[in-house]
């Protein structure tokens, strides 16, 4: 199969300037780890440069070797007692007004780091009261009594990613399923707290299964949802099928809003983490994404 060639809408802007070099600074000092870095983000020149930083805690070796991922696969070392407390002072660092944390899946430990996330969130609650706090969750293999440990940080945005429809999911993903990720959306949002979700496109799947995806969130009261393009970061990882133009993007957002969704943020460059910081007035109870 010959290689798809990169439209000219997914150039990228070279990583730079003060503010790039900032964040930088702050994550090497404090040994920290991005997601930004390791699952080679497009936007990390742009985000980095307006002191946007997604973190990523519990080491940067995942346990699972999804085929559409740029983190590395193996066996993590033992979770750092003071990543909860670096982590919530580069926050403060940074004065970042919104911030957003993730991690890699941690199967081999025996609360799959439910514990850690949640010192993770409180260290950043307390040092920085006004910060809001969003996090992108691992499906903690759907058992509930982790994802309870994990809430008792009362984190203000929960998003756990589908990463793509039902048919391919079992291609894309290693371990996860949809099923299983949709339980874990549904989980959360009776819980009582606002559910985020997205998908990457360009993998085969067709405009009906996209909107489909769309319909399951909305059954389990997931109403905020990324849309971006899959990028191979590698030559191991899956190949891209299509690129998605900018237009089918718009319309994508168009119909996420009529659906009912809250907040869609779809674009060929948009990541679970791109422009997090819009939700803000959604968290206050304002509706952002119109």
């Amino acid at each position: 199969m010959s290689e798809v060639r990169k439209p000219s809408w997914l150039k990228i802007k070279l990583p730079g300037g003060e503010g790039y070099a900032q964040v930088s600074g702050i994550v090497k000092k404090h040994k920290l780890h991005t997601i930004c870095s390791s699952g080679m983000c497009p936007n990390i020149g742009e985000c980095w440069g307006n002191g946007v930083a997604t973190f990523m805690i519990l080491g940067d070796i995942c346990t699972r070797s999804c085929k559409f991922c740029a983190t590395a696969t193996g066996k993590p070392l033992p979770p750092d007692p003071n990543e909860p407390h670096n982590v919530a002072r580069s926050v403060q660092l940074m004065n970042l007004k919104y911030c957003v944390i993730t991690s890699v899946d941690r199967d081999d430990l025996p609360d799959q780091g439910a514990a850690h996330w949640r010192e993770t969130v409180r260290a950043i609650r307390e040092l920085n009261p006004n910060t809001t706090i969003e996090v992108l969750i691992p499906d903690f293999d759907g058992r509930t009594e982790l994802i309870d440990i994990f809430l008792e940080s009362n984190p203000d945005v929960v998003g756990h990613n589908l990463e793509t429809v039902e048919r391919l999911s079992k291609i894309v993903r290693s371990k996860a399923n949809y099923e299983k990720s949709l339980k874990t959306l549904e989980y959360v949002t009776k819980r009582g707290y606002r559910a985020k979700s997205g998908i990457m496109l360009g993998l085969g799947e067709t405009r009906d299964e996209v909107i489909k995806t769309m319909d399951d969130l909305i059954a389990v009261d997931c109403r905020m949802i990324t849309l971006g393009q899959y990028l191979q970061p590698r030559p191991t990882n899956l190949p891209v099928e299509r690129y998605i133009t900018p237009e089918e993007f718009d319309e994508y957002k168009q119909i996420a809003l009529q659906k009912g969704f809250t907040f869609a943020e779809c674009g060929p460059l948009v990541r679970s983490s791109y422009h997090a910081d819009k939700a803000q007035e959604l968290v206050k109870g304002k509706c952002c994404n119109s």
